[in-house]
């Protein structure tokens, strides 16, 4: 006998589920104002220090200044940053017991995953943009070196999809490591001795061209990402870095890596399991 949970009327709130789910994160995250303010202030006070230090001693192939080079490293740490951060809240719902009747709810649990995924990449892609718009600018108040806008009008749109594919791909690594987490304490401690290093070896902050830091950053999903990104904003840096069709690939595969396996995590555990 058909029932009010069947399988048609979860079809039918699917997309309603995701988006009401979306969208609590994006209230959340605008409603801590302290988290909104060191989301963008930490990511480009490393751009402005690490520039002006380390600005004698780097040269790149192409000639370009340390924060050139670096502006598309920040990019992705804000990327990083956000969407793993932003999956802390399932921790969270479930010591408060929202994630629980979530679960209860007559949704599938592909809607739960993608609206967490939607919400978090929203803002790490929102905050990666808005970085990409002002950090340039900096230069014209004396705080940076001169450094061309990489956002163009030719380039926006690419750029704003292969940062969402990438958001989705960090943010699907971030439930999938929260998922398992029965506290914030052990969260940070996997971001500390796992995410940080991910970034700090994928290109972002320095290149590596020959030894064992050459095979790491080349096995690192992270790294395609990077370089992705750097050859839209610069494409006359692809100077060693992989072709565009490789960034692309390797990061689609890890973002559908990344929410498959976030999706049979939740369909795997039950709701008893959940606390």
């Amino acid at each position: 006998m058909a029932t009010s949970l069947d399988l048609p009327q979860s079809r039918t709130i699917f997309w309603p589920a995701v988006f009401t789910l979306a969208q609590r994160e994006v209230i959340r995250f605008l409603r801590q104002r302290s988290r909104l303010i060191g989301a963008l202030a930490q990511p480009i006070l490393f751009w402005i220090l690490f520039g002006a230090g380390l600005r004698g001693s780097f040269q790149s192939n192409d000639g370009a200044s340390f924060q050139a080079y670096f502006l598309p490293g920040v990019a992705v740490m804000i990327v990083l940053f956000t969407a793993i951060f932003s999956t802390i809240s399932i921790i969270e719902d479930r010591r408060e017991g929202f994630l629980q009747g979530v679960l209860a709810a007559p949704v599938s649990r592909l809607a739960i995953v993608i609206g967490k995924l939607l919400g978090g990449s929203i803002l790490a892609v929102s905050q990666a943009l808005l970085f990409l718009l002002i950090g340039p600018l900096l230069s014209f108040i004396g705080l940076t070196e001169s450094v061309p806008l990489g956002l163009t009008i030719s380039n926006i749109l690419p750029v704003i999809g292969f940062l969402t594919l990438l958001a989705f791909a960090l943010t699907g690594l971030g439930y999938m490591i929260a998922w398992q987490m029965t506290s914030t304490h052990g969260f940070h401690a996997i971001m500390s001795v796992f995410l940080m290093p991910m970034w700090l070896l994928s290109g972002a902050f320095f290149p590596a061209q020959e030894g064992w830091l050459k095979w790491v950053l080349a096995v690192n999903p992270l790294t395609y990402g990077v370089a992705g990104l750097r050859l839209l904003l610069r494409p006359e840096s692809a100077i060693n870095l992989p072709s565009w069709n490789t960034c692309l690939l390797v990061t689609v595969l890890f973002a559908v890596f990344c929410v498959t396996v976030a999706c049979w995590q939740t369909s795997q555990r039950s709701i008893r399991n959940v606390r």
